[in-house]
């Protein structure tokens, strides 16, 4: 039935289940096994050989994982998808499934600290260079492709800086190569951007994030445009280990039943706090896509439908001014991550992005004073006065640092 609906909500609300698979269940059951028993011995060698699609072994296939990834498959125009136990367990799946020797790797930076750590630290012992260019360079970006690039890999809107990729100029540079593009759409997820559709090959998620909603869980996932892509990378996930339990599926596919709903209500938040920043005496400045001086602003409105609920601003006073804020929080939550009902406040210069050396940090626009603050689903007039009290306790504590 997914297949057939067309609104977003509707997706979210109903994907990846048919109450007629599962008894009449209304909710996905949690199938908490490790393995399957066969009706036949003829039907074990069948499903073995690929024959019979009946489940084998939770590592290979469940129905509750199997329920998830057809949901959100469904959600980014892909043909199929592959859950993973983290959502870097999908950017290694993704990795593993497309480098090899001698290979070539065209980033963009800002990225997610790990994922560009993985790249440097250890895809490089296997032969695999790295190139990294500015997120919101297309032109280069282009002229990073060599003849042995075998991918391009981007996030969009960037960790935490928020600058965007192209991502249909992106893609035709990387096809152009006859190289995959291959997307991090963790920041906006599937309900605010969909890369598939803009041209990507592959899109990937930390489903820790807006996906389950709910900072109870860690999970990722894979989806692929093309039935060969979603084959290679399931092969990658399943040889290497990185499939999910079938209890973390379930607490995720229950979290996209409210996506659309968490979503818009934090976006609408993080859209009237950035203007409220953006009009702070005590702010330098603000990043966030939703806002008319991002530098990005029509990208945004032509490739999103809608900047998320992520801002990355500095106060008055950098780093000191900063730290001072992030202990003055009440309602805020000082932690790393995003995409939860519930409001977080980090530091990426010190935290998320604390192995990027100073001067590449520099580079990649992350100043050392830039706070990256994930906006939730309480009221927007708490979140505001909490924020407010915070910067009145910086400037109690610093008066020289807010004019």
């Amino acid at each position: 039935m997914t297949s057939k609906l067309k609104g977003r909500h509707s997706k979210e609300i109903h994907g990846g289940l048919d109450p007629a698979e599962h008894r009449g269940a209304v909710s996905v059951p949690i199938y908490q096994t490790s393995t399957f028993a066969f009706p036949t011995a003829e039907e074990g060698a069948a499903r073995f050989a690929g024959t019979s699609a009946g489940p084998i072994y939770t590592r290979l296939g469940n129905p509750t994982i199997g329920a998830l990834e057809e949901c959100v498959a469904h959600l980014e125009g892909g043909c199929g998808a592959i859950g993973t136990a983290t959502g870097m367990a999908a950017v290694s799946t993704a990795f593993l499934a497309f480098l090899h020797n001698g290979d070539h790797v065209v980033g963009t930076h800002p990225l997610y600290g790990p994922s560009r750590g993985l790249l440097e630290k250890y895809f490089t012992r296997l032969g695999v260079a790295s190139t990294f260019v500015p997120a919101a360079e297309h032109a280069a970006l282009a002229a990073a492709i060599r003849p042995e690039t075998r991918m391009v890999f981007v996030e969009t809107p960037a960790n935490p800086t928020l600058d965007l990729v192209d991502l249909e100029a992106a893609a035709k540079a990387a096809h152009a190569a006859g190289a995959p593009l291959v997307v991090d759409n963790t920041f906006a997820g599937p309900h605010l951007q969909r890369p598939i559709e803009l041209g990507a090959d592959v899109v990937l998620h930390s489903m820790t994030k807006s996906l389950n909603g709910h900072a109870d869980v860690v999970a990722g996932i894979v989806v692929a445009r093309e039935p060969k892509v979603l084959a290679a990378l399931a092969d990658v996930a399943r040889s290497f280990g990185f499939t999910m339990d079938p209890h973390q599926a379930w607490l995720v596919l229950r979290g996209i039943r409210t996506l659309g709903m968490r979503v818009e209500r934090a976006q609408a938040n993080a859209q009237a706090i950035a203007a409220w920043l953006e009009g702070h005496e005590a702010v330098e400045w603000v990043r966030y896509p939703g806002l008319a001086s991002h530098p990005q602003f029509e990208l945004a409105k032509r490739q999103m439908d809608g900047p998320g609920a992520v801002i990355a601003f500095e106060l008055r006073g950098g780093v000191d001014a900063g730290r001072r804020l992030m202990n003055a929080v009440k309602l805020i939550t000082l932690a790393v991550s995003l995409g939860g009902v519930e409001s977080l406040i980090e530091h990426p210069a010190s935290m998320t992005h604390s192995k990027v050396a100073a001067e590449e940090q520099l580079r990649q626009g992350i100043t050392p004073g830039l706070v990256r603050l994930a906006v939730g689903c309480e009221d927007l007039e708490d979140v505001r006065a909490d924020l407010e009290q915070a910067l009145a306790a910086v400037a109690a504590a610093a008066p020289a640092l807010a004019r």
